[in-house]
């Protein structure tokens, strides 16, 4: 039900707001609010006789394509509410009063939706019949819908329509007349395949929040549709399969020659593509990245096709949709000459800031040599070791995620127990795989090593800090003959790391952190050489945290009286550890 929570109910508010929020971004662009249309002021456009490019539709796709108004793109964009087509009367008003006077022609670039190409038609007619250039891109790019099912209407317009403006836009800055802005336009729309796949509808401002209620029984957990449209239409499958399993699926709809309802577009190994990655609005960054890596991997392995370009993020949206777009378009010549290629058109500057593809031509051509990510460290010789009591210790932790993920819940922002099973889990790995060695100091640095690359975070720094002084510690406790190290010595270290941590943080016993643990650890050690009475005071040190208002760290600015109800995170993490080693010793 999260999706259905919206900063704004009211969706023409929403709308409203959204537009008068792109001029304030690029203040070279006007707001015609009556009939919702953003466009450039007539002092930004350097050449009025230029080719005019408009696009428009529903909102809630943005940026698309309000944000795209700008030099070098669009020169206006006539929206209507959302996932609704602009009526006629906006679109005439656009051509009357919103565009250049001197232009030699117009351009409208239109998803291929039935509202738009209707409303977008009669605007092209009355604007023709007052004597105007003008002209219409369509743009269906989608293979979801294959040709027995998209039957006359056709494919519908997707993520490629960004594509298509930025072509167009960059080609009418160069002076080309609109004859060739649009026949280069469909050039690219026939060399373009799209597929979108999302884990659930969008739910829109305004609407029942029974909606949301029903898509979650409609699209199960675990499912993703394939095929779905950007205004909520179902797709052609329901799935339940993995990243991999599902590009797999999404690609092959897209460039398997043999499936004829969907071959729309002859893309052979070898050939030049473009790879444009959209993100619905609602799929994080993170893993929109993971999903280019994805693609184009299988790209590479499967078709022979290595992307001329990969441009990724969010430029033809869903709300806050959960899902991802890909277009593949292949690279067909304009027969325009140097300095109008469809590649060059791509990489030309544009001031608009839905246009977020940053990286230059010279950047994307250079060739780059391959750098070893092999350490220098890691060609030392590599022996058994005998610190492998470390594993119940690590084995212990790792059983206790749930619990501290669960603490830190309650008084963090939650990453704190899949923080330390990574670490952990590393760190066994690295025991297992015979990396650790009989010398107490190379394994050390080894296992700080793993700590620094897998574990993030305030935690992760500080035990990388302590971890590689208490090997400097140790190496200076270590005899030429290897005599192992007694608890007493250990602890001798061990509070030599203390001393070295408290210079990079004022954390001390008291302020709900994982020192209410490590400390008396260290302290009972050195008092006793009884590894148990350690772990024991570890213990009493983390379960005194349940009630301490914490001091440091994230948990002092989470609200409410969840410090009363559960122990620090961190120090119940660090005591499991201990008693987990102790009972090993």
């Amino acid at each position: 039900m999260a999706a259905a929570k919206h900063y704004i109910d009211d969706p023409t508010n929403a709308v409203l707001s959204g537009l008068r929020g792109v001029t304030l971004t690029n203040p070279s662009l006007v707001l015609d609010e009556t009939n919702k249309i953003i466009y450039r002021h007539p002092s930004s456009v350097a050449s009025t006789q230029n080719v005019s490019v408009v696009c428009g539709g529903g909102s809630g796709h943005e940026p698309g394509f309000s944000a795209f108004v700008g030099q070098g793109a669009l020169t206006a964009c006539v929206a209507g509410t959302i996932f609704a087509s602009p009526s006629a009367q906006q679109i005439r008003a656009c051509l009357s009063r919103r565009l250049p006077e001197e232009t030699q022609g117009i351009i409208f670039v239109v998803t291929n939706y039935t509202g738009d190409v209707l409303n977008f038609g009669m605007g092209i007619e009355k604007a023709r019949a007052m004597g105007k250039k003008v002209e219409m891109v369509v743009v269906a790019d989608d293979v979801g819908v294959g040709r027995a099912k998209g039957g006359k209407v056709g494919r519908r317009g997707l993520s490629g329509t960004a594509l298509i403006v930025k072509i167009c836009g960059a080609l009418a800055e160069t002076g080309a007349s609109v004859e060739d802005c649009a026949k280069v336009g469909r050039l690219a729309v026939d060399n373009l395949v799209s597929v979108g796949a999302s884990l659930s509808r969008v739910h829109v401002p305004g609407r029942p929040l029974q909606e949301a209620k029903d898509e979650e029984e409609r699209l199960g957990p675990g499912l993703v549709e394939i095929g779905m449209g950007i205004h909520n239409e179902p797709g052609c499958e329901k799935v339940k399969t993995d990243l991999p399993g599902l590009v797999k699926t999404m690609l092959a709809q897209m460039l398997d020659p043999s499936d004829q309802d969907r071959a729309y577009v002859k893309i052979e190994k070898g050939d030049n593509i473009v790879l444009l990655v959209n993100n619905f609005g609602g799929t994080s960054n993170l893993e929109l990245s993971a999903v280019v890596t994805e693609i184009v991997g299988q790209l590479r392995s499967t078709y022979g096709l290595k992307p001329k370009r990969v441009i990724s993020g969010t430029f033809f949206g869903s709300l806050n949709g959960p899902g991802f777009i890909i277009s593949v378009l292949k690279l067909a010549d304009t027969g325009l000459g140097s300095g109008r290629s469809i590649l060059e058109l791509l990489d030309a500057p544009a001031e608009a800031t839905g246009w977020s593809a940053s990286i230059k031509t010279e950047t994307w051509e250079k060739e780059y040599d391959g750098i070893s990510a092999t350490a220098e460290d890691e060609k030392e010789d590599v022996r058994p070791t005998n610190l492998r009591a470390l594993k119940s210790g690590l084995h212990r932790l790792i059983a206790s995620e749930g619990e501290v993920t669960h603490y830190d819940t309650i008084v963090g922002d939650g990453d704190c127990g899949t923080g330390l099973k990574r670490g952990a889990e590393g760190i066994l790995k690295t025991l297992e795989d015979g990396q650790a060695t009989e010398d107490p100091v190379t394994c050390l640095t080894r296992i700080a090593g793993v700590v620094e690359a897998t574990m993030d975070g305030t935690s992760g720094a500080l035990y990388a800090i302590f971890l590689n002084s208490l090997c400097a510690n140790v190496r200076k406790l270590d005899s030429p003959s290897q005599t192992q190290l007694t608890p007493r010595m250990w602890a001798q270290a061990l509070d030599g790391s203390l001393k070295a941590l408290g210079k990079y943080t004022p954390a001390q016993p008291g302020d709900r952190t994982l020192m209410d643990a490590l400390v008396p650890f260290v302290e009972t050690l050195k008092e006793t050489g009884d590894t148990r009475k350690a772990a024991e005071a570890a213990k009493t040190g983390a379960d005194s945290t349940k009630g301490m208002k914490a001091s440091l760290g994230r948990s002092v600015y989470v609200g409410g009286e969840g410090h009363t109800e559960v122990p620090d995170p961190g120090a119940y993490g660090l005591c499991q550890f201990l008693t987990g080693l102790a009972d090993e010793l």
